[in-house]
Protein backbone atom coordinates (compact mmCIF):
# COMPACT_ATOMS: atom_id res chain seq x y z
CA UNK A 1 0.00 0.00 0.00
CA UNK A 2 2.71 2.53 1.20
CA UNK A 3 4.34 2.03 -2.63
CA UNK A 4 1.12 2.50 -4.52
CA UNK A 5 0.94 5.99 -2.77
CA UNK A 6 4.61 6.59 -3.26
CA UNK A 7 4.27 5.84 -6.84
CA UNK A 8 0.73 7.74 -7.14
CA UNK A 9 2.31 10.81 -4.65
CA UNK A 10 5.48 10.54 -7.89
CA UNK A 11 3.35 10.41 -10.63
CA UNK A 12 0.91 13.63 -9.57
CA UNK A 13 4.25 16.21 -8.98
CA UNK A 14 5.68 14.60 -12.05
CA UNK A 15 2.75 15.92 -13.63
CA UNK A 16 2.24 18.84 -11.89
CA UNK A 17 6.17 19.45 -12.57
CA UNK A 18 5.44 19.33 -16.62
CA UNK A 19 2.35 21.37 -16.60
CA UNK A 20 4.62 24.28 -14.50
CA UNK A 21 7.26 23.75 -17.18
CA UNK A 22 4.55 24.18 -20.16
CA UNK A 23 3.12 27.74 -18.70
CA UNK A 24 6.45 29.14 -18.36
CA UNK A 25 7.16 28.36 -21.44
CA UNK A 26 7.42 31.44 -24.16
CA UNK A 27 3.92 31.11 -26.65
CA UNK A 28 5.16 29.98 -30.29
CA UNK A 29 3.93 31.69 -33.02
CA UNK A 30 0.72 30.54 -34.12
CA UNK A 31 0.82 29.28 -37.56
CA UNK A 32 -1.30 31.19 -38.99
CA UNK A 33 0.11 34.20 -37.35
CA UNK A 34 2.39 36.16 -39.38
CA UNK A 35 2.31 39.98 -37.73
CA UNK A 36 3.03 41.40 -34.48
CA UNK A 37 1.26 44.07 -32.96
CA UNK A 38 1.16 46.91 -29.93
CA UNK A 39 -1.31 48.24 -28.61
CA UNK A 40 0.05 51.43 -26.98
CA UNK A 41 -1.84 52.71 -23.55
CA UNK A 42 -1.06 55.73 -21.69
CA UNK A 43 1.41 56.42 -18.76
CA UNK A 44 -0.16 57.96 -15.87
CA UNK A 45 -0.95 61.43 -16.44
CA UNK A 46 -1.04 60.97 -20.18
CA UNK A 47 -3.41 60.31 -23.06
CA UNK A 48 -1.52 58.88 -25.79
CA UNK A 49 -2.86 55.98 -27.64
CA UNK A 50 -2.71 53.67 -30.69
CA UNK A 51 -1.24 50.81 -32.20
CA UNK A 52 2.07 49.40 -34.22
CA UNK A 53 2.10 46.73 -36.37
CA UNK A 54 4.84 44.82 -37.37
CA UNK A 55 5.04 42.68 -40.68
CA UNK A 56 7.76 40.98 -42.24
CA UNK A 57 8.34 41.81 -45.79
CA UNK A 58 11.37 41.40 -48.25
CA UNK A 59 14.50 42.75 -46.71
CA UNK A 60 12.88 43.40 -42.56
CA UNK A 61 9.81 43.96 -41.19
CA UNK A 62 7.27 46.64 -42.34
CA UNK A 63 6.30 49.14 -38.96
CA UNK A 64 2.71 50.64 -39.27
CA UNK A 65 2.54 53.28 -36.43
CA UNK A 66 -1.06 55.03 -35.47
CA UNK A 67 -0.85 57.37 -32.52
CA UNK A 68 -3.61 59.87 -30.71
CA UNK A 69 -3.07 62.21 -28.04
CA UNK A 70 0.26 63.49 -28.60
CA UNK A 71 1.43 67.16 -27.76
CA UNK A 72 2.16 68.39 -31.46
CA UNK A 73 6.04 67.77 -32.45
CA UNK A 74 8.67 64.80 -32.36
CA UNK A 75 8.51 61.83 -30.44
CA UNK A 76 10.87 59.31 -29.46
CA UNK A 77 9.48 56.12 -30.55
CA UNK A 78 11.77 52.90 -29.12
CA UNK A 79 11.18 49.15 -28.61
CA UNK A 80 12.08 48.48 -25.25
CA UNK A 81 13.56 44.95 -24.07
CA UNK A 82 10.73 44.08 -21.61
CA UNK A 83 7.24 43.16 -22.46
CA UNK A 84 5.57 44.91 -19.49
CA UNK A 85 3.98 47.96 -19.16
CA UNK A 86 3.13 47.69 -15.62
CA UNK A 87 4.66 50.46 -13.96
CA UNK A 88 2.38 53.34 -14.20
CA UNK A 89 5.53 55.30 -15.68
CA UNK A 90 6.58 52.47 -18.31
CA UNK A 91 9.86 52.01 -16.40
CA UNK A 92 9.25 48.53 -16.02
CA UNK A 93 9.77 48.26 -19.82
CA UNK A 94 13.20 48.14 -19.36
CA UNK A 95 16.21 50.29 -21.60
CA UNK A 96 16.15 50.24 -25.10
CA UNK A 97 16.11 46.85 -26.75
CA UNK A 98 19.50 46.18 -27.66
CA UNK A 99 20.75 42.34 -28.45
CA UNK A 100 23.81 43.61 -30.09
CA UNK A 101 25.43 46.29 -27.37
CA UNK A 102 25.53 48.69 -30.26
CA UNK A 103 25.38 52.65 -29.26
CA UNK A 104 22.13 54.24 -29.63
CA UNK A 105 21.53 56.07 -32.79
CA UNK A 106 18.88 56.64 -35.63
CA UNK A 107 17.03 54.09 -37.73
CA UNK A 108 19.00 54.41 -40.45
CA UNK A 109 22.21 54.12 -38.75
CA UNK A 110 24.83 51.38 -39.39
CA UNK A 111 25.51 50.42 -35.33
CA UNK A 112 22.68 51.04 -33.62
CA UNK A 113 20.05 49.65 -30.63
CA UNK A 114 17.62 47.20 -32.89
CA UNK A 115 14.74 49.20 -30.41
CA UNK A 116 15.91 52.65 -32.09
CA UNK A 117 13.15 53.57 -34.81
CA UNK A 118 13.70 57.17 -34.16
CA UNK A 119 10.88 59.89 -33.64
CA UNK A 120 6.91 59.99 -34.62
CA UNK A 121 5.96 63.00 -34.87
CA UNK A 122 2.62 64.55 -34.38
CA UNK A 123 0.44 67.20 -36.03
CA UNK A 124 -1.42 69.91 -34.56
CA UNK A 125 -4.09 67.75 -33.68
CA UNK A 126 -1.86 65.53 -31.88
CA UNK A 127 -2.00 62.28 -34.31
CA UNK A 128 1.29 60.91 -35.52
CA UNK A 129 1.34 57.80 -38.20
CA UNK A 130 4.84 56.32 -39.21
CA UNK A 131 5.46 53.59 -41.98
CA UNK A 132 9.04 52.15 -42.48
CA UNK A 133 10.96 49.02 -43.39
CA UNK A 134 13.40 48.04 -40.21
CA UNK A 135 16.39 45.90 -41.41
CA UNK A 136 17.79 45.39 -37.71
CA UNK A 137 14.59 43.76 -36.09
CA UNK A 138 12.55 40.51 -36.66
CA UNK A 139 9.58 39.16 -35.29
CA UNK A 140 10.73 35.29 -35.74
CA UNK A 141 11.95 33.57 -33.01
CA UNK A 142 15.27 34.79 -32.96
CA UNK A 143 17.73 37.06 -30.56
CA UNK A 144 16.38 40.18 -32.49
CA UNK A 145 12.77 39.37 -32.43
CA UNK A 146 10.40 42.07 -31.10
CA UNK A 147 7.74 39.78 -30.30
CA UNK A 148 7.59 40.16 -25.85
CA UNK A 149 8.95 43.32 -25.79
CA UNK A 150 7.14 46.82 -25.80
CA UNK A 151 7.26 49.76 -27.97
CA UNK A 152 7.53 53.47 -25.60
CA UNK A 153 6.45 56.29 -26.96
CA UNK A 154 8.45 59.50 -25.12
CA UNK A 155 7.62 62.84 -24.45
CA UNK A 156 10.35 64.44 -26.45
CA UNK A 157 12.01 64.08 -29.37
CA UNK A 158 14.88 61.42 -29.56
CA UNK A 159 18.09 63.62 -31.02
CA UNK A 160 19.09 60.42 -32.42
CA UNK A 161 22.57 60.68 -30.63
CA UNK A 162 22.98 61.18 -26.89
CA UNK A 163 23.71 57.85 -25.55
CA UNK A 164 22.12 55.66 -24.05
CA UNK A 165 18.76 57.01 -24.70
CA UNK A 166 18.43 59.98 -27.53
CA UNK A 167 17.51 62.62 -24.35
CA UNK A 168 13.84 61.20 -25.28
CA UNK A 169 12.43 62.47 -22.28
CA UNK A 170 9.83 60.93 -19.96
CA UNK A 171 7.63 57.93 -21.21
CA UNK A 172 3.69 58.82 -22.37
CA UNK A 173 3.16 55.43 -24.00
CA UNK A 174 3.57 51.91 -23.29
CA UNK A 175 2.42 48.45 -25.60
CA UNK A 176 3.70 45.04 -25.20
CA UNK A 177 4.39 43.67 -28.96
CA UNK A 178 2.68 39.83 -29.19
CA UNK A 179 1.26 37.77 -32.02
CA UNK A 180 -1.60 39.83 -34.21
CA UNK A 181 -4.67 37.56 -34.62
CA UNK A 182 -5.20 36.72 -37.79
CA UNK A 183 -8.33 38.34 -40.01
Amino acid sequence: MNLLKTLLVGLVLAFSGALIALAQTPAAKSATSSKGISVLHPTAGNKATGTVTFTPVAGGVQVHAEIAGLTPGKHGFHIHEFGDCSAADGSSAGGHFNPTNEPHAGPDAAARHEGDMGNVEADASGNAKLDYVDHRISIGNDAKSAIGRSVIVHAKPDDLKTQPTGDAGGRIACGVIGWAKTQ
